[in-house]
């Protein structure tokens, strides 16, 4: 029996010093990491911000490129031009609207899950750490 208590001993000693020995030798600090890893979300949020907001001038642009196409082949048809612009410009209004609720809704799953592998990670950690 004392030697199993000694070996239990033994082990939990060694699990301390390791454990202590990678909060010594980590190459940052946890305000650090933690600092980096909000920085990496950030900036995953602000590139599908940018993708919406490019996406959305993208299908602006055509759908007006589209309206004034439409209007130079059929000059002599005002009003049939006037009701397909308005159609046109519904339809690229809807498409915007729907895209750029595309990528807000990715950038919002991709925060979600970012910041959810980073609590897992650091409930593993902090799981490690007290059972060490």
């Amino acid at each position: 029996m004392k030697d199993q208590a000694k070996i239990v001993a033994a082990l939990l000693v060694g699990a301390a010093a390791g454990a202590a020995l990678g909060l010594l030798l980590a190459p940052e600090k946890g305000g650090d990491l933690r600092e980096d890893i909000a920085d990496y979300i950030n900036d995953l949020v602000d590139t599908a911000k940018n993708k919406a907001q490019s996406t959305a001038s993208d299908i602006k642009e055509y759908g007006s490129s589209a309206i004034d196409k439409a209007k130079a082949r059929f000059s002599g048809t005002v009003n049939d031009l006037y009701d397909r612009g308005e159609d046109a410009v519904d339809t690229a209004k809807s498409k915007v609207k729907d895209a750029a609720d595309r990528a807000k809704d990715l950038g919002e799953d991709a925060v979600n899950e970012a910041k959810s592998r980073v609590k897992g990670t650091a409930n593993d950690w902090n799981n490690s750490v007290q059972n060490a």
